[in-house]
């Protein structure tokens, strides 16, 4: 069955890339039965390494050999998810020459703590880019103000660059730009564009999450019956109608004389990639942000449960650009119902950077407890 999903989401022109990677994950062979299968990716953040390494005994072997190097916990956490991710780029590799480069990618993320930091990501990405030394690799960089000229100078160096925490549609335009104008500094200075890859990953159900929580404090406030029903038929509807936006803006822009130009000279497109897609309400339905959003040049990044929901009982077929005119609708509606997107958005950016920033000072004092409980 998963061969079938993920063959007919690859034939509606839609990657799927798995959120989640463990050393077992990588060693005992599924991950290579999921390529086989038709996974095309696999995508990793502090909070995925902070549960895969604090949970078992993969890694005890690797943390005495690096402590005994003389490595601080922050070395040795970095150490473990280069190894993971060159050993997930190695088997993705099989993937990435059948599609000449444009699928097959493991990403790895920049220092959380640098989320504010433009050089800082910056030199980050350049040295992850070296110690990998994959072709198939993305580093990930966040889509923050100060995330963006990083995105630029990192892509116009010939670095594979996935744009993560993108909850705004103008956040999204920002990168699509500047992705365009690093291929246009490469081709001034004389460089290829054919090899680079980037994607922009557009978070979703967490849009709903907070969007919903608002909601419910204004049904819970009404007194008008029809009122509340009003605002109980946008619940769980903002997160994919943003993203179908996102999508609309994304199409203009790559259909557009600027970036055909690009193409001729062999660029690809930087595909939106749909993050965050377990669906967080057990109320709706477990597959409603896969479904929802199918459609040409897409990535979906699961998580194994979403992943093993849509082997079962996803339907599929091309939704993304579908009842745009519903879309804006639902945005105009939460407009109306006081639902301020320019003040959600920067809320969402804040608590992802916040969430990995804890991610990442959890999985390093676990790192360090492993060491304690070794002495």
């Amino acid at each position: 069955m998963i061969k079938n999903a993920l063959a007919e989401l690859a034939a509606q022109g839609q990657s799927v890339w798995l959120d989640n990677i463990t050393r077992d994950l990588i060693q005992r062979g599924k991950l290579k039965s999921l390529i086989e299968a038709g996974l095309r990716g696999i995508t990793s953040n502090p909070t995925i390494f902070q549960k895969t390494i604090e949970s078992g005994h993969a890694y005890d072997q690797q943390i005495a050999q690096l402590a005994g190097q003389g490595k601080a916990p922050e070395a040795i956490y970095e150490a473990l998810t280069i190894s993971d991710i060159q050993a997930a780029c190695d088997q993705l590799q099989v993937v990435y020459e059948r599609e000449h480069g444009a699928d097959g990618f493991a990403s790895i993320e920049v220092n959380p703590k640098l989320s504010r930091d433009t050089e800082g990501s910056i030199a980050e990405a350049r040295r992850l880019w070296r110690e990998v030394n994959r072709p198939n690799l993305m580093v990930k960089i966040p889509g923050t103000r100060e995330g963006v000229p990083a995105v630029k100078e990192c892509l116009s160096e010939g670095i594979n660059i996935n744009i993560t925490l993108l909850f705004s549609r103008g956040n999204h335009e920002r990168v699509m730009y500047a992705y365009l104008e690093a291929l246009e500094s490469r081709l001034k200075a004389g460089q290829p564009i054919r090899n680079i890859a980037s994607v922009a990953s557009f978070f979703v159900s967490r849009v709903d999450t907070l969007v919903d929580e608002l909601l419910e404090k204004q049904i819970a406030s009404a007194q008008d019956k029809s009122e509340k029903e009003r605002l109980r038929n946008l619940l769980g509807k903002a997160g994919i109608a943003n993203a179908k936006l996102a999508y609309d803006r994304f199409r203009k822009i790559f259909d557009s004389d600027r970036f055909m130009a690009l193409q001729l000279k062999g660029a690809r497109v930087q595909r939106p990639l749909w993050a965050s897609t377990s669906t967080k309400n057990p109320v709706y339905r477990d597959v409603m942000y896969v479904e929802e959003l199918i459609g040409p040049n897409t990535v979906n990044t699961v998580p194994d449960k979403t992943l093993d929901a849509l082997e079962d009982h996803a339907q599929i077929e091309r939704t993304v650009d579908s009842e745009l005119h519903h879309a804006e609708n639902v945005m105009e509606a939460l407009k109306l119902a006081g639902i301020r997107f320019d003040a959600v958005t920067p809320q969402l950016e804040d608590e992802g950077i916040e969430k990995f920033n804890e991610s990442y000072d959890e999985v390093v004092a676990g790192v360090r407890g492993k060491l304690a409980a070794a002495r």
